[in-house]
């Protein structure tokens, strides 16, 4: 089996010194393959190229915090979900940051306008003329663009660390992205600036949850991997994985 990761989005994924791949999904995939006997091994790639390159059969199987959203279930399958995470606004401009006010309260989104158009306003107006940094092809990517193209600039980056210095260095105002990867990258000397402003969002706008992604013609390995997931889920490895990485439980 051979599994592509982006091996860029840390702690879901990182590349160790040495160039070994780690993090919470490494570990995840090599517990789910141990279960089901499948020698499995990670091949790093820019997420922009992932799903193309599955079809087409350059891997097996896809993991990298990837979003169950109905217009990739079109095209992939997906496995049962194995984290629920929402994501966050997070700027490195003082002056930003203080206008923001307090931040930290989880909102859950629907999709429905009515419903978000509260949050959305309120985002509309803190970001209104500036500039937001996203990760192409992603949940959030939809997201940004729908609501904010047209009072802000939006700047889509192959890889969430390409945002997060252009953030750091003034070039973009804003990034967008999971509350996890910006809560780990936070740590870091390099990023002390930034901080999380305005709320935590979640709910069913994001979909069921983060899932494994496969080719549709594979149905039988999906129904392994799910078998692996449930039993994961159930005795606790996920969870544990979880605190261990994100110091959190995200599971579903």
């Amino acid at each position: 089996m051979t599994i592509a990761t982006e091996a860029a989005y840390e702690p879901w994924n990182m590349t160790l010194p040495g160039g070994a791949i780690g993090g919470f999904e490494p570990e995840l995939i090599a517990d789910l393959c141990n279960r089901i006997k499948l020698h499995c091994k990670l091949q790093a790639q820019d997420w922009d190229g992932m799903i193309a390159g599955l079809q087409v059969g350059k891997f097996d199987m896809l993991m990298d915090a990837i979003m169950i959203t109905p217009e990739r279930q079109q095209v992939i399958a997906f496995s049962a979900p194995y984290a629920v995470t929402p994501g966050v606004l997070v700027a490195a401009d003082k002056g930003l940051i203080a206008a923001a006010g307090p931040s930290g309260q989880v909102v859950k989104l629907t999709g429905d306008a009515a419903h978000d158009k509260p949050t959305v306003d309120a985002m509309r107006a803190l970001l209104k003329g500036k500039s937001i940094g996203i990760a192409s092809g992603t949940a959030y990517t939809q997201f940004i663009q729908a609501n904010f193209s047209d009072i802000a600039t939006v700047r889509e980056y192959k890889k969430s660390g390409e945002h997060v210095m252009d953030l750091v260095a003034g070039r973009i105002d804003y990034a967008f992205d999971d509350v996890t990867f910006f809560s780990s990258i936070m740590d870091k000397p390099e990023n002390q600036s930034l901080a999380i402003v305005g709320p935590k969002i979640g709910g069913s706008i994001w979909g069921p949850g983060e899932a494994l992604a496969f080719r549709q013609s594979d149905p039988e390995l999906k129904a392994r991997f799910d078998d692996a997931l449930r039993s994961a889920l159930a005795d606790g490895t996920v969870k544990t994985l979880s605190h261990k990485w994100f110091k959190t439980d995200i599971t579903p």
